[in-house]
């Protein structure tokens, strides 16, 4: 009897664990197979999708002649950005026009679709600024660009946020709940001083400046992006039975996760591109792409959408990841790149980085007659006042606290001007559109306060931004020498009229140890990546090296001189002049 007794609490045991462990380990449920269409519905989806592709490049065509007539006459006083909205304006009431007399309908087509916003516009537009970032003290600045882009947004975040919940609740404006407030200042928070940058570059202001705020808005894109995925996250989840210590706790787990897991993807696939451009190399090595550029300039392009999608796939954030990537390629992988390549992959990422960015304003311009709009005057007049003083509370405060660090400190005027230049783009318009609000009035109601904070901020804020410099004296002492009609703000012109040499240079192992190693200046992150990461991941050239460079790039020349001549516009003045 004790052996049967025995045996039977091991069996029932046996069956405790085995049970216990059946609901801890949960099988993972089989991806559902998306229904692939045929017949009828394929070919109606196909002639949909291409008088999209046909509308989009219709409109992105007309834009690209605007900023032609804006540089052919000169009119250089004007922004892009600001042009292209107010064109997509005009564009968006002749359509409207149309359809209203039963000419045509082009209601799908004007139609702005986040998905296509996500993952066909918005990579190349990151990449490239990541990708952009060698042009001054972005790394002796990362500190403080850090601190604004990560916790400043955040703060700009809680306050919109914050400030909308309350006075929703106190029925002073439109009663949002908790998620859906902390959703909407996520999105608004990112900033997009396209028209500043301009400005600053046209009147040469001071390099810390320019750099703080461009690499503030670099950053902060992708901050507020996994902001906005975090509430998202929460309000997909059923949090009602979740006290808000716990809620906060999930939150800010979630935005480390999406932060760091990203950052830190992003820099790895950087640095396998880095090490595969280093052996890229030579006779003794098995690759050697540099002496195919079209090869090499190829695997440029693969590794700089490559960590976007992996991020994607794997529920991380393929903007934040994609941004860290073009930073790394941009400090490491380009110096090991042939000179042809290092061109190629600088004025091809320009250039899509430009049509994208045009056609985005072209499409917020539109939106005003295409989307739903759902207008509320409190609303409105209250979320800009939370978004000035987010901003106010982000830079003025953080700036104080930052310059009992910084040598370079950050003047009075320098925080005012950062904070008037927190203008509102393409990424908070198409974040509001990708919420899954319910019910669809809510969905409208931010949407359309979202068109108008950011037209509020370019036409305004954008506008008066050089008046303002020129009034508090912020400007260097050459430019305040000039006349107005030097200064140009077409960005386009100065893209396409220079190709960027220090992006170019080439460092000998002497050179670069002249020009860093020996320095007594560096400090923190910028010696121990002059010391150490730097030769590591990047290739110091030979005179031999060098010297095939120059032949490469004579033979390139000498070729496309022959083609010229051979042309039909041979004439001997013509010769003459291209000499």
């Amino acid at each position: 009897r004790s052996a049967n007794a025995t045996h039977e609490v091991i069996n029932v045991t046996l069956h405790a664990t085995l049970a216990a462990t059946t609901k801890l380990v949960v099988p993972t449920p089989a991806k559902p197979i998306l229904p692939v269409q045929t017949g009828v519905q394929a070919q109606q989806e196909e002639q949909s999708s291409g008088m999209t592709i046909f509308f989009s490049l219709l409109v992105l065509a007309i834009c690209i002649i605007l900023v032609h007539l804006l540089i052919k006459y000169r009119l250089h006083f004007l922004p892009e950005s600001v042009a292209v909205v107010s064109l997509g304006i005009l564009m968006g009431a002749f359509i409207k026009i149309i359809e209203a007399q039963k000419l045509a309908n082009w209601k799908e087509e004007e139609m702005f679709r986040p998905n296509m916003f996500f993952l066909l516009l918005l990579p190349p537009i990151i990449f490239e600024s990541g990708y952009s970032l060698h042009k001054g003290n972005f790394f002796q600045n990362i500190g403080s660009i850090t601190l604004f882009s990560v916790f400043g947004t955040a703060i700009s975040a809680f306050i919109v946020g914050g400030g909308i919940y309350f006075l929703g609740q106190a029925d002073v404006i439109y009663k949002l709940n908790m998620t859906d407030s902390f959703a909407f200042g996520s999105l608004i928070s990112a900033v997009d001083p396209v028209a500043t940058i301009a400005i600053f570059n046209a009147l040469n202001v001071d390099p810390v400046l320019n750099m703080l705020v461009f690499g503030e808005s670099i950053l902060n894109d992708a901050v507020s992006i996994v902001l906005t995925n975090t509430a998202e996250g929460l309000t997909r989840e059923n949090m009602s039975d979740v006290s808000g210590w716990q809620t906060f706790l999930q939150a800010l787990g979630y935005f480390l996760k999406m932060f760091f897991g990203s950052a830190a993807l992003g820099t790895l696939t950087g640095l396998i591109s880095a090490l595969i451009s280093f052996f890229n190399f030579g006779d003794t090595h098995h690759i050697d792409l540099r002496k195919t550029p079209s090869l090499e300039f190829g695997m440029m392009i693969i590794f700089a959408y490559l960590p976007y999608g992996l991020a994607e796939g794997i529920s991380l954030s393929g903007i934040m990841a994609i941004l860290f990537s073009g930073i790394v390629m941009s400090h490491y992988t380009h110096h090991n790149l042939s000179p042809v390549t290092q061109i190629l992959m600088q004025q091809t990422l320009r250039t899509v980085a430009f049509m994208c960015e045009t056609c985005v304003f072209a499409f917020l311009g539109l939106s005003i007659f295409s989307f739903p709009h759902k207008f509320e005057m409190s609303f409105v007049i209250w979320c800009i006042v939370l978004v000035l003083f987010g901003r106010a509370v982000n830079i003025f405060p953080l700036s104080y606290l930052l310059n009992f660090f910084r040598d370079h400190k950050i003047t009075p005027k320098m925080m005012f001007i950062m904070w008037f230049s927190g203008l509102r783009g393409a990424i908070p318009y198409a974040l509001s559109l990708h919420l899954g609000l319910e019910p669809i009035e809510k969905r409208q109601l931010i949407g359309t306060t979202t068109i108008i904070i950011v037209l509020f901020t370019i036409l305004l804020l954008g506008g008066g931004t050089m008046p303002l410099i020129r009034l508090i004296d912020i400007e260097d002492s050459k430019a305040r020498k000039r006349n107005k009609k030097d200064i140009n703000l077409s960005k386009t012109e100065k893209m396409g009229n220079t190709i960027e040499s220090e992006h170019l240079s080439e460092l000998t192992e002497e050179e670069y140890e002249a020009q860093y190693i020996k320095r007594q200046d560096l400090k923190g992150f910028m010696w121990f990546d002059a010391k150490y990461l730097n030769p590591f991941f990047t290739r110091r050239l030979t005179q031999e090296d060098l010297h095939n460079g120059r032949i490469q790039m004579k033979t390139l020349t000498n070729k496309w001189y022959e083609e010229v001549r051979q042309g039909p516009s041979g004439s001997e003045d013509d010769e003459q002049e291209l000499l």
